[in-house]
């Protein structure tokens, strides 16, 4: 009974996705503010790989890298406003744009070790939670990304002990938290937005930027900075993203594909995220840029454990994503 019951629901579902295979009966557009080469592309190209295959053909994922219909804050926006279908977001501006502070508990800082274990914690049930806080504000949360481990990055020379931070010009993204980790370490946060920092590091507008290491390649950083510091403060999580209206109305089937498909390929996402890390590395050696190791890391904790305590009490599910952090890592 119980196969012949699977067996008519495959039918089912074969059924609901049957027709024409050359064209798509759904298309909708996904945009990030992000370089084709960035980590946050291979997110929406395994994502459009797994929605195609899983609806047989039915759904087009048309895709929109490079800032060609905005940045980071306006594909965020447009997707908020149904100006968009989808988007790929920086998860700092989640608590920053949209007032979704559970967010926050991604960049906490030195809060997660290695990107293995990033990609546990990114289905986690708190993660999940995230995502769900997301219905409220008109967005549809699908996926969690990767979009590389972040350094310091200097113009003025090694940055390699805590004081060697204070009063660099530090280009940050103007969020709360952000401020408050950068300002504790006597740097000189600096606002500037993403597409703007080459510009910036080349007229002496900023001294630094706190950066994954895909950025300082893809967006030709390291022409203008050449110090690269491992600090390895917090990730650069990047969210999936649908408007909400118009995933609602979608077929049942096509929503479950989508949901199933942003949920498979944030394992391989990381992965791809960490290889390219170390990739990146020698591809900038090779440019002239040079690697240092933080010698002052414990010190650099050290300062940032009241950050932490404080950002807990701010919503209830950062403390549930810092317990699911503290398992993993022991």
């Amino acid at each position: 009974m119980r196969k012949s019951v699977t067996a008519a629901l495959l039918v089912g579902t074969a059924m609901v996705f049957a027709g024409s295979v050359n064209a798509a009966e759904i298309t909708f557009k996904l945009a990030h503010g992000a370089s084709d080469k960035h980590p946050f592309h291979k997110l929406a190209e395994l994502y459009k790989a797994s929605v195609e295959k899983k609806t047989g053909g039915k759904v087009e994922v048309q895709l929109f890298p490079n800032r060609q219909l905005g940045g980071d804050i306006d594909v965020l926006k447009a997707t908020r406003a149904g100006t968009l279908d989808a988007a790929i977001a920086s998860s700092v501006l989640m608590p920053w744009i949209v007032k979704a502070q559970s967010f926050d508990a991604l960049q906490l800082p030195f809060l997660i070790a290695s990107y293995d274990n990033l990609a546990k914690l990114l289905v986690t049930k708190p993660a999940q939670e995230m995502l769900a806080s997301l219905n409220k504000i008109g967005l549809q949360g699908i996926s969690i990304g990767e979009g590389g481990l972040r350094h310091f990055l200097s113009s003025k020379g090694p940055v390699t002990k805590l004081e060697d931070f204070k009063g660099l010009k530090t280009r940050i993204v103007p969020a709360a938290l952000h401020k408050a980790m950068w300002e504790a370490v006597g740097a000189n946060p600096t606002p500037v937005k993403y597409g703007e920092i080459y510009t910036a590091l080349k007229t002496k507008l900023i001294d630094a930027v706190e950066i994954n290491t895909s950025t300082v390649e893809t967006e030709n950083l390291w022409e203008s900075a050449k110090h690269l510091s491992k600090t390895g403060h917090y990730f650069w999580p990047g969210v999936l993203i649908h408007n909400k209206a118009k995933f609602d109305k979608m077929p049942k089937a096509v929503r479950a594909a989508m949901m199933e498909a942003g949920q498979e390929i944030i394992a391989p996402q990381v992965a791809f995220t960490r290889d390219d890390e170390a990739k990146t590395e020698e591809l900038l050696k090779a440019k002239g840029v040079k690697f240092y190791e933080f010698e002052d890391l414990p010190k650099m904790r050290t300062v940032m454990e009241p950050i932490i305590k404080k950002w807990m009490a701010t919503d209830p599910v950062i403390p549930e994503f810092v317990e699911a952090a503290q398992k993993i890592e022991n």
